[in-house]
Formats: structure tokens, C-alpha cells, sequence
């Protein structure tokens, strides 16, 4: 079945697609006809430009209380293999990261069961007093809201005082998909999806901007991954508070989870659609750390703008097994073959040099 003319003619007069159309893409659509709009539109926004940042994945424990069943990075508290930074352990991976050019870190870790708010402010505060020059993008929606939860403050506060402490902004991590039922069957005890889209408006509104993600391809369906989609439009559409949307794709690897990841077509549909969808998000981010640098090379025919970070060193999707790393040559390589423009960018999205 193609596409109902009446769709056809909002693709082409760029007009703002509603859910059920973006329903009837995931459906009906053709990879190339989806490819051709998605590419026009994101050339329209951002020219023939490529992104990336030059940053490193900090995840300063991987102690968690929660077990979701696609994590293998988690460990227990004292069990083989877990870890807990200490400030000079921070302070040695922020060098190496500055010796490479770096600008970021991107702060992760699990929810731990003992730290409490201090620990975190005295944490941002050591690195931002240490090393002014670095962003500190750091801490998901679930780790504020597993903070506040056991500290019994609100997200206002907690954040009020991690940005006071020298917080820049903060990555969208464990959205997963805003769904409560399948945030249930995958990530029990991680917060829900209102409380997800609750810390991200509070840190919008404190003037925390930050990315938005989407990891697909596992228990959703199409129509869950569309009302996914649907609420970061109506966030964005109240807060103007993200700079880029990542939609990346489940990896099974080494996850209690278990289940095969999804192929090439469905990560490049996902990923026009997304463009063609989220009208409001300037930045789509192409995920070549999950998909490989071929496809991601595909990627940048589909709406993807950016090709996210170097990644100095990243552990959680790595723990699955997946092999995949990268050069900022390799990256300004593979985006020049595509015909498009490599540049560094910062965290904001602001292009360097």
C-alpha cells in the first residue's frame, strides 16, 4: 500500500504531521520516499553540515539498585566488577580527554543505593572548580528522579543545587520508551514516563537544556514508539528545552534481556520519521555507536544531522558486547565520503572552530 495522497501533500508542503499520519509512515511508507523527504527537510534546517562532539563517557559507578532487564552494565554493591570513582579517578579521565581536544563529559552512572545529594554536588563542584573549560553534561531524568526520591526533595531543588554546582546540562537518557506498560516489562522501578517528562520540564524551566532519546526495537510496538515521539514534540513544543533527539536501537548482547536487534531499514525509517515528525528539534543524532559506521554513513541520507561523540570511552552499551569505536578522523572521514560537512561542535550544538 503507498502513502495516501493527502499525506504525500503535507510531506511536501512540510506541513506539521499529526500522530496517525506518522502511524501511516511507519506502516506504508518506503524507506526511499521516506529517505527523500527526511533528507530534504533536515538539508532545509541545517544545510549540508555534520556534526560531532569531542567528549568522554564518565560513568562514575556502575552500582544500581534497579535491574533492567536490557542493562548489562549494572552491578551490586561490592559484587566483582563494580565501581565507584573517586575525585583523582574523575580528575585522570578529564586529562586524557583534554589531551585529545575534548570539550564534554557526559556523566552516567546507576542508581546508587547510599549517595545522597551532597555527593553529587561535591562532585560537579570539584570538576567545574578543577576544569572551568569542560561541560558537564550530566545525569539522566532516571538518576535526578532516583536522587530526589531518596533525598525527599523536590526536582526543582535537586537541581537548583547541582546546576548552582556547576551543572551544565543533562542527556536524555533511560526514556526508553514513554510507555508505562512497557517501562513495566523491561525497566521496573525506573521512573515513569510523567516523571521522566517531569525532571526534563523542571530542568527546562531552571534553563537546563538537554538531549532527548529513544532506545527502540525491543518489546514496543510502532504505536508506542509514536506516542513516544508525540510527547517529546508537546515538551518541546512548551519549553523549547532540547538541542537533539537520539533515537538508538535496542542491543541485545550480553542483556538479561536477550531478543535480536532490529535491522538497517528499521533503524533508518525510525530515524526519517523522527526527522520528519519532530518538527521542533533543530538536531537528530545519528547512532553509529549501536548501528556501525556504515549505516550511519546511510544515516546522514535520512535526517541525521549529527553524529554524536567521539566517545573516549563508553561502557554501557559496550558491557553488550558491541565493538564499535571510533576516530574524530575516522568520523570527518566517513562524513566527507557522504558528501556532506564534518564540523566540531560543542555541547549546545554551537559549531567550532
Amino acid at each position: 500500500m503507498t502513502l495516501p495522497s493527502a499525506l504525500l501533500h503535507k510531506l511536501e508542503e512540510r506541513q506539521r504531521l499529526k500522530p496517525e499520519d506518522a502511524l501511516a509512515l511507519f506502516q506504508h511508507g518506503d524507506l526511499l520516499t521516506l529517505g527523500h523527504y527526511a533528507d530534504r527537510l533536515n538539508t532545509e534546517m541545517n544545510g549540508e553540515t555534520v556534526g560531532y562532539v569531542i567528549d568522554r563517557n564518565l560513568n562514575y559507578t556502575n552500582v544500581c539498585v534497579l535491574r533492567c532487564k536490557f542493562c548489562a552494565f549494572r552491578r551490586d554493591q561490592d559484587a566483582d566488577g563494580s565501581w565507584e570513582l573517586s575525585h583523582d579517578q574523575i580528575d585522570g579521565k578529564i586529562e586524557e580527554l583534554l589531551a585529545h581536544g575534548g570539550t564534554q563529559i557526559l556523566m552516567q552512572g546507576g542508581h546508587h543505593p547510599d549517595w545522597r545529594l551532597d555527593y553529587y554536588v561535591a562532585m560537579i563542584g570539584h570538576i567545574k572548580q578543577k576544569y572551568p573549560q569542560i561541560t558537564i553534561h550530566a545525569f539522566s531524568p532516571p538518576e535526578l528522579h532516583h536522587v530526589a526520591h531518596v533525598c525527599k526533595i523536590s526536582y526543582k531543588e535537586l537541581l537548583g543545587a547541582l546546576k548552582a554546582a556547576g551543572l551544565d546540562s543533562i542527556p536524555g537518557g533511560g526514556a526508553e520508551i514513554l510507555d508505562d506498560a512497557i517501562r513495566r516489562k523491561i525497566s521496573s522501578g525506573k521512573c515513569t514516563s510523567q516523571q521522566w517528562l517531569e525532571v526534563c520540564e523542571t530542568a527546562h524551566q531552571l534553563g537546563l537544556q538537554g538531549s532527548a532519546t529513544m532506545m527502540f526495537g525491543h518489546v514496543e510496538t510502532i504505536e508506542h514508539r509514536v506516542r513516544h515521539l508525540q510527547q517529546l514534540r508537546d515538551l518541546q513544543d512548551r519549553t523549547h528545552g532540547f538541542f537533539a533527539f537520539i533515537p538508538w536501537t535496542y542491543v541485545p548482547g550480553n542483556s538479561p534481556m536477550g531478543g535480536q536487534s532490529v535491522g538497517g531499514h528499521d533503524y533508518l525509517k525510525t530515524l526519517a520519521i523522527s526527522r520528519l515528525f519532530m518538527d521542533n528539534f533543530k538536531n537528530i543524532q545519528i547512532s553509529w555507536l549501536t548501528q556501525g559506521m556504515k549505516m550511519a554513513q546511510v544515516g546522514m541520507q535520512f535526517g541525521g544531522n549529527d553524529m554524536g561523540s567521539t566517545l573516549l570511552e563508553e561502557n554501557v552499551v559496550r558491557s553488550t558486547g558491541v565493538p564499535n569505536q571510533t576516530t574524530v578522523d575516522e568520523l570527518r572521514r566517513i562524513v566527507s565520503e557522504a558528501g556532506r560537512t564534518p564540523r566540531q561542535r560543542d555541547t549546545f550544538y554551537r559549531y567550532l572552530n
